[in-house]
């Protein structure tokens, strides 16, 4: 059996998700002035943003725990994690704030970050559902 097509896989990813989000999130909110100084990047910008994944960390974590893994949901998270990449570059591409290095360089991490999770999440989708699949045809 693959790793994607893990009965855990999923949650797995979900787990990683909240964590990440939950770190980058109260970084966020615990050092809004630094980080704000640091990298260019509005302080209400920042502790925004911390707050929202704070929540979606709460949010990821209760799909986490799901048992079966509400797959519409967990789609519904890849498309906004892309969305969140998207978002991410279009700060940066837009030139209307003065983001530093190191503001481009958290806003990139982030970007890349939520990319490999949509991509893990659309992975552990399509291939938990191929064994399903295949024992519907074969039933029939």
């Amino acid at each position: 059996m693959s790793i994607f097509a893990s009965p855990r896989f999923l949650s797995r990813v979900m787990w990683t998700d909240a964590a990440s989000c939950a770190a980058t999130g109260a970084l966020q909110l615990a050092a809004t002035q630094p980080l704000a100084a640091l990298t260019g990047l509005p302080a209400p910008l920042l502790a925004g943003t911390g707050l929202f994944l704070l929540v979606y960390a709460l949010a990821a974590a209760w799909m986490a725990r799901r048992q079966p893994t509400p797959r519409t949901l967990i789609g519904v998270v890849a498309v906004g994690n892309l969305g969140w990449a998207l978002a991410c570059g279009a700060l940066l591409w837009s030139g209307r704030l003065p983001v530093t290095a190191w503001g481009a360089a958290w806003v990139l991490a982030q970007a890349v970050v939520v990319v490999v999770l949509a991509e893990l999440q659309w992975t552990g989708l399509r291939r938990s559902r191929a064994p399903l699949q295949g024992a519907r045809h074969a039933a029939a």
